[in-house]
């Protein structure tokens, strides 16, 4: 199992994680040790924190989630495409903007290293992560219980939900058109075999037999 990815998106959320997690520690151990008692210091220490869960809890998830890859198929009832979906996409723009969305691990999107179906398994498994990391965000809601000022997590809950929505809105978008191209392939696979001459098969196997009774 491959952990760190080198993808520019996941040096960024690596830098990202870093920083934060130096950020909030330094803020707390200044705040709860009465060293510099300000509630400044205290809400950078909580934002960055609450940054470093996000992002850490997405990279740890994501790559929990790999044990159970075997179990999720893109054929499953819950990633087939819903009978509003294409209206609200059009709506959405989505074909004019999901090229822009950032990937953390572009290469297993490839179609030159990689089959539509494995692809396609790739598409599905991203979108459990991001429903999973709509969770994450959720979570966050409970700081509020520990620092008070519950709005604020709720605020930036629904924000990071958002951003992880529009990950799921285009594996949604993507899938189904990715079926049809493998459907197409696999029936033009099927008439290849279907407009063979059904005596090629016979030739090869009298040209076999000859061999074989050559060397008798």
């Amino acid at each position: 199992m491959k952990l760190f990815q080198t993808s520019g998106p996941a040096l960024f959320m690596y830098t990202v994680i870093a920083c934060c997690l130096i950020a909030s520690l330094v803020c707390f151990y200044v705040y709860y040790n009465a060293i510099f008692v300000n509630e400044f210091i205290l809400w950078i220490g909580i934002t960055t924190f609450t940054i470093l869960y996000h992002f850490w809890g997405r990279i740890i998830l994501g790559n929990v989630s790999k044990i159970f890859r075997r179990f999720i198929s893109y054929k499953s009832w819950w990633f087939k495409e819903r009978s509003f979906e294409k209206d609200l996409y059009e709506k959405l723009k989505v074909k004019k903007w999901k090229k822009n969305a950032l990937t953390y691990n572009p290469e297993q999107f490839d179609l030159k290293e990689n089959s539509i179906e494995k692809v396609l398994q790739t598409m599905t498994k991203s979108e459990v992560d991001h429903w999973i990391n709509e969770l994450i965000s959720i979570s966050t809601m409970f700081f509020g219980l520990l620092w008070g000022k519950t709005w604020i997590f709720v605020l930036t809950a629904i924000a990071a939900m958002i951003f992880d929505a529009q990950f799921i809105v285009i594996q949604r978008y993507n899938r189904p058109r990715m079926i049809k191209v493998l459907e197409m392939e696999q029936a033009r696979e099927a008439r290849k075999v279907e407009e063979k001459d059904p005596n090629d098969l016979r030739v090869k196997v009298n040209k076999v037999e000859d061999i074989i009774n050559k060397k008798k």
